[in-house]
């Protein structure tokens, strides 16, 4: 498990910027409360979960819809799980 240097830092919340603000607010609570134990292989599925359309993540992380498909994976639950809790 490698650290993120500050750089990856400032671009991981670069990249979590949405146009919907409870998407921001639920995404910078979890990384304010989890970004120092983040992974590679966290990154690269926070990354999925940012290439998703605003509505259908906020309906993702609000419990209205679930993962499915190739982002239906145990990492992503665990992720999705994590933000749902705070």
């Amino acid at each position: 498990m490698s650290k993120l240097t500050e750089l990856e830092r400032a671009r991981l919340r670069w990249r979590a910027r949405r146009g919907l603000l409870e998407n921001d607010l639920i995404i910078t609570r979890y990384l304010d409360a989890h970004e120092g134990e983040l992974t590679d292989d966290d990154v690269a599925a926070l990354t999925q979960l940012f290439e998703m359309g605003d509505n259908d993540l906020l309906d993702l992380l609000l419990a209205r819809k679930e993962l499915e498909g190739a982002l239906d994976t145990p990492r992503l639950r665990r992720i999705i799980g994590q933000m749902r809790a705070l």
